[in-house]
C-alpha cells in the first residue's frame, strides 16, 4: 500500500522550514518529506536525508 504525501508545501518550502527547525531529527524527516516530494523514491530520499527508510514511514503516516 503507498500513501500519498501531503502536498500543502512545496519541496523548497518544506526545506527553508527544515534549515530553520532546531531540532535536527525534525529536520532531518522535513528534508527526506522534501526529496521524496522531488520525485525520490523513499528510500533514496530517506538515506540523502541521513535516515533510514523505515524512520521517514512513520512521519508520512
Amino acid at each position: 500500500m503507498t500513501l500519498k504525501i501531503s502536498d500543502r508545501l512545496s519541496a523548497a518550502e518544506l526545506r527553508v522550514l527544515a534549515r530553520r527547525e532546531k531540532n535536527g531529527r525534525a529536520a532531518s524527516r522535513m528534508f527526506a518529506i522534501a526529496n521524496a516530494l522531488d520525485g525520490l523514491k523513499r528510500a533514496e530520499a530517506a538515506r540523502l536525508a541521513g535516515m533510514e527508510r523505515q524512520a521517514l514511514r512513520a512521519p508520512v503516516h
